[in-house]
């Protein structure tokens, strides 16, 4: 058997040589390891090529299109209860999957701030998944990558070195550690022994109209209601009015509720405004409150140097939520959670039953354990798409994709601006460009109307792929920028291909009887 030397290699014999197997007939499903390695090597290397030429000539397929109905009745067929192989099993891959995607790795994919998947943490995942590690604890490499993993982020933020950090999969569960950590630490009672009942006083949390979904979950799984949610209306910027964030506070207070936290926003979901977070910092250091910041993509804009006036008081937060596989373009999934309390981060979670305590000696040893930060114990090595996208990359490889994306959204929005058939809907604040079609005019319904078709033949033709929302009661097409592949004539086709669809359907509408 020919091959490298290396993980994976097979132990040197008793002699001195390589211990080694009668060789067998391949037997499909007779075990979990191959039984012929070679086959399995040119397999793997058959994956990795074709997967490469994929992201190289990622540009020359749709964005998006349809599944067939023979593939989605073969996607839903019953569990096979006999083995077909792994390389029969590769080339249905190949047929019914890699071919219809959600469409991110895409260069004209800007819907719901997706990240686009950098190569180089493609290849970290595949080696986390050889390595496969628990990242619960205990002395061992990974550990360590995600230890100072966390200490690089602390850095690019401008946090300091003892903020408590874990990775999550994502700013829903950064939101959900965040907000627990803040539960605990502001409410009146012991909230772990005693639960949320024993508050003498409802438990409050408050945040903009313009707050992510994942927030409202947070606040219903920690078992505070809906209804302790406060929404704050915004200003014209689509920022959180914080004189109407103090005037709620303080009738909150009146009327005998306990206000906690408060959530502000490091560039929104639908529109990418950024809350006045050190106004923010502000009110919630002469209330008492907690103040926890999402910065789900609008954080690393930090990055930026020129960017970070309009992020003043990030560091001031008393948690930070954010992700890396949306503005820092790695595969899915990996996000993150700053809590400036460590001793209360850990408390929230911390639990340990026997088979996780201590040893004198040993890789149980080892003091660090990110199960007592946050809600899983089994975690996937996340860390190692970081670790190694940047040493390839730095900082500062990062930081031009990030530039040069919110300069992409200033762009497209003086094109939108000059365009006599088109709409800007809010302003751009980073990477965020929401806009409609409006042509000849018409009544709001017929507006939305023709725009929701315009968004629908752009996505199904394949062509380009931004979302929507809706804007002071309009449906607009919303352009979310998180790809480190997209050109400037991206931008261009996506105009005129909006402005002649929008031409066109008003058109044919004014033709109907």
């Amino acid at each position: 058997m020919k091959g490298h030397e290396g993980p994976g290699a097979a132990a040197p014999g008793h002699d001195g040589g390589l211990a080694t197997e009668p060789a067998r007939e391949p037997s499909a499903g007779a075990g979990l390891d191959p039984d012929d390695w070679s086959e399995f090597r040119a397999l793997a290397h058959r994956m990795v090529d074709d997967v490469i030429e994929g992201m190289r000539t990622v540009r020359d397929r749709p964005v998006w299109q349809s599944v067939p109905a023979d593939v989605l009745a073969r996607l839903r067929e019953a569990v096979p209860e006999t083995a077909i192989g792994l390389d029969a099993a590769y080339d249905e891959f190949l047929r019914d999957i890699i071919r219809y995607p959600r469409g991110n790795t895409h260069p004209r994919f800007w819907g719901w701030v997706n990240g686009s998947g950098a190569p180089a943490g493609v290849l970290a995942d595949f080696l986390a998944s050889a390595m496969n590690p628990s990242v619960g604890g205990f002395e061992n490499a990974a550990t360590l990558v995600e230890e100072q993993v966390l200490d690089w982020l602390k850095a690019m933020l401008g946090y300091e070195r003892c903020w408590s950090a874990v990775l999550t999969s994502g700013c829903s569960m950064s939101n959900l550690v965040a907000l627990a950590v803040a539960r605990s630490a502001r409410a009146p009672v012991d909230i772990r022994r005693l639960g949320v009942a024993a508050a003498p006083r409802p438990l409050l949390a408050y945040a903009s109209t313009e707050a992510h979904s994942s927030v409202q979950k947070a606040i219903e799984l920690l078992g505070l209601g809906t209804e302790a949610l406060r929404l704050i209306p915004v200003d014209r910027s689509f920022r959180l009015d914080v004189a109407a964030l103090e005037r709620a506070i303080a009738s909150d207070r009146r009327a005998g509720g306990q206000p906690i936290v408060v959530i502000g926003n490091a560039g929104t979901v639908n529109t990418g405004a950024i809350d006045d977070l050190d106004r923010l910092a502000d009110v919630c250091t002469s209330e008492g409150l907690w103040l926890h910041v999402d910065g789900a993509f609008g954080a690393l804009a930090w990055l930026c140097p020129e960017l970070r006036p309009q992020l003043r008081g990030l560091q001031r937060a008393d948690s930070l939520a954010f992700d890396l596989h949306k503005w820092m373009y790695l595969p899915y999934d990996v996000g993150c959670v700053f809590v400036r309390d460590a001793d209360a981060h850990r408390r929230t979670f911390s639990t340990t039953p026997t088979y996780l305590s201590g040893m004198r000696a040993g890789p149980a040893s080892y003091g660090s354990s990110f199960a007592d930060l946050g809600i899983e114990l089994t975690r996937r090595f996340r860390a190692l798409k970081v670790w190694m996208a940047l040493k390839a990359h730095g900082v500062a490889g990062f930081e031009r994709s990030i530039r040069d994306n919110v300069r992409q959204a200033a762009r497209l929005a003086s094109r939108i601006e000059a365009s006599a058939d088109l709409e800007l809907a809010a302003p751009v604040a980073l990477n965020v460009v929401c806009f409609r079609f409006v042509g000849e005019g018409g009544t709001a319904e017929e507006l939305d109307r023709l725009n929701r078709e315009v968004l629908v033949r752009l996505q199904t033709s394949g062509v380009a792929m931004p979302s929507h929302s809706v804007i002071g009661g309009s449906f607009v097409i919303r352009v979310a920028i998180t790809n480190h592949r997209s050109r400037d004539d991206d931008f261009d086709a996506l105009v005129v291909d909006v402005c002649r669809l929008g031409r066109e359907l008003q058109t044919a509408y004014s033709q109907q009887p």
